[in-house]
């Protein structure tokens, strides 16, 4: 049978609220007590119930972690940097899929049940109404990747989307080309229609350059391939901006296997700067998201939610630039000498 506090106790010579306190986190306790009970704790292989302490503390230091996007590798890199930022301070990270979910009542739900002290929703897609639902119901929360306002209803941390969208246009038109389209993702989700908007925005300015938008089904290799290999059927733009990295490396193997060259024919840059596209056969000009500052500062964000509940609601934006590799041409002799 696992070893008891009582055990504990017994082992060591203290009374029972001495080893509740050693194992309590801020409680008073001398240090000679202190490893007096760590002792007798080692010694009988003692783990403290964190569960039937939080009954004690009405703190479970859970926090629900929630997201909708699995088909995308970035998520791979920012489920490993979010879960190791909380366990190391101390918290558990509780996952949640929503798959094609949008509406947070069955998440609310959960959180519920498990008694979470906060709520992280990691997603560039769902509206900020997902995210409120749970301020609502008196829950710390924060949107990561969530879409920019100048008046938020919950704490987002994230990227200006909009800004990404003229970012992209400017490298485009920086190489001369006369006919550019954005493929984005779904086209109901806020970073895809933030990132058309940027791009448009910038685009208008220039009316001697065509553009056209279309979308993906979602954000994944799959779905940027179907929809490039259509656009590949007819006229295709000079370059595209994808909108996501991992569309955009659905769209390359597209327009290789249609023998388009890359960037000669058709050139292409995409948004996040994961890992593969730096790989050697990939090599995808792409617009770098800072993911390491940005969930480091939504984690920070919860724990001081967590102690002052009631901060108001504050957008944190992190700034974003173009990482240069091999999916675009060169630049146009023209803006070389314009900027040298």
């Amino acid at each position: 049978m696992n070893a008891t506090l009582k055990d504990v106790a017994i082992r060591a010579g203290v009374s029972r609220s001495a080893v509740s306190r050693t194992f309590t986190d801020g409680a008073s306790v001398s240090e000679k007590m202190r490893r007096k009970v760590e002792k007798a704790a080692d010694a009988l292989g003692y783990s403290p119930n964190l569960l039937a302490r939080s009954l004690t503390t009405r703190r479970t230091k859970m926090i629900g972690l929630i997201s909708n996007n699995f088909q995308n590798p970035i998520f791979l890199t920012v489920f490993d940097q979010f879960t190791r930022a909380l366990q190391e301070r101390g918290l558990r990270p509780m996952l949640v899929n929503l798959s094609n979910e949008i509406d947070p009542q069955n998440s609310l739900r959960m959180m519920r049940e498990y008694s979470v002290d906060g709520v992280i929703v990691a997603s560039s897609t769902l509206p900020p109404g997902f995210s409120k639902a749970f301020r609502d119901q008196g829950m710390p929360v924060v949107h990561t990747f969530g879409r920019n306002s100048s008046a938020p209803s919950v704490h987002v941390v994230g990227i200006d989307n909009v800004e990404c969208g003229r970012m992209a246009a400017r490298t485009l038109l920086a190489r001369g080309l006369t006919h550019v389209g954005f493929m984005g993702g779904p086209e109901a989700a806020t970073s895809t229609q933030d990132r058309q908007a940027g791009f448009a925005q910038e685009l208008h300015k220039y009316p001697n350059v065509a553009y056209d938008f279309s979308y993906a089904d979602a954000y994944s290799f799959d779905a940027g391939r179907r929809e490039m290999m259509r656009l590949s059927q007819n006229n295709p733009a000079q370059a595209y901006f994808c909108g996501d990295d991992v569309l955009s490396i659905g769209a390359l193997s597209a327009l290789r296997d249609c023998n388009f060259s890359v960037p000669n024919d058709v050139g292409i840059i995409g948004l996040n700067d994961m890992e593969m596209a730096g790989w050697e056969n990939i090599n995808l000009t792409t617009i770098h998201q800072p993911i390491k500052q940005i969930i480091n500062s939504s984690v920070e964000l919860i724990i001081a939610m967590l102690e002052e509940p009631d901060i108001s609601p504050e957008v944190q934006i992190f700034p974003c630039g173009i990482v240069e590799r091999g999916t675009l041409p060169p630049l146009f002799e023209g803006h070389k000498n314009n900027t040298e």
